[in-house]
């Protein structure tokens, strides 16, 4: 997946997948929310579990997901109602969990700030991207980010209205939907979209993973696919 990737010396980041873990069917294996109906103890050990496997310096900041476009500040923080974090402290652990929406991990060139976004469609049309930028010192143009595993263009349907939101935003974003088998519907490219916005704000390093959710059953929770199913996480940390 990160084959051939920049990451700058100092910045470490991880996408987790559904393999792994102790949890039991519909969460099986690797599930990592403790949100979506799974045993507590069960997620805490799938939690421990990638933590140890990773090498994760500390617990990561874990939070509450309600796809808006609020990004905190990761450092010392509970659990926290948001949908992105960002620290320039050494070894604190920002991540995001998703199950068809697209984790954007972003850093500096220069190994000193990281961000963790969770962007499903309504925040990444309401500009949780453009607002997790702003936490960077560094300008836009030295900044990286890598687009994790998400729900592919060719399975991610969704109504006009959500068509029409992303061009009253920029016309060009019509480029990154197409009209689907039902009428009204379309399928919609997240990454691409993501891309679009990012480069729009400057950021022109940009990576994607090659993999959709929603058609990797074997490797992928997938919400749109399953209703009832676990969370994978994407993490990004300072050394």
């Amino acid at each position: 997946m990160m084959t051939g990737w920049h990451i700058p010396q100092g910045v470490n980041i991880a996408f987790s997948t559904r393999v792994g873990g102790v949890s039991k069917p519909p969460f099986a294996s690797l599930n990592l929310g403790l949100h979506v109906g799974d045993e507590e103890t069960d997620v805490l050990a799938n939690r421990a579990l990638i933590q140890e496997y990773l090498g994760l310096p500390q617990s990561p900041c874990w939070l509450e997901q309600i796809h808006s476009n609020k990004v905190v500040q990761a450092d010392n923080l509970q659990l926290c109602t948001a949908d992105g974090s960002f620290t320039s402290t050494r070894q604190q652990v920002c991540t995001v969990m998703t199950a068809d929406c697209l984790p954007v991990l972003i850093c500096d060139k220069y190994g000193k700030e990281v961000s963790a976004v969770h962007a499903g469609w309504r925040g990444l049309c309401d500009g949780i991207i453009e607002v997790a930028l702003t936490q960077f010192s560094a300008n836009n143009s030295e900044l990286i980010a890598y687009l994790g595993p998400a729900i592919g263009p060719i399975a991610f349907e969704v109504g006009r209205e959500v068509r029409e939101q992303f061009i009253a935003f920029h016309p060009a974003s019509s480029d990154f939907f197409v009209s689907g088998e039902r009428a009204g519907k379309y399928l919609a490219d997240l990454q691409g979209l993501a891309k679009f916005r990012l480069q729009l704000a400057g950021v022109n390093e940009v990576y994607q993973a090659d993999a959709c959710t929603f058609t990797q059953n074997s490797d992928y929770f997938s919400f749109r696919r399953d209703g009832v199913t676990g969370r994978m996480a994407s993490f990004i940390w300072l050394n």
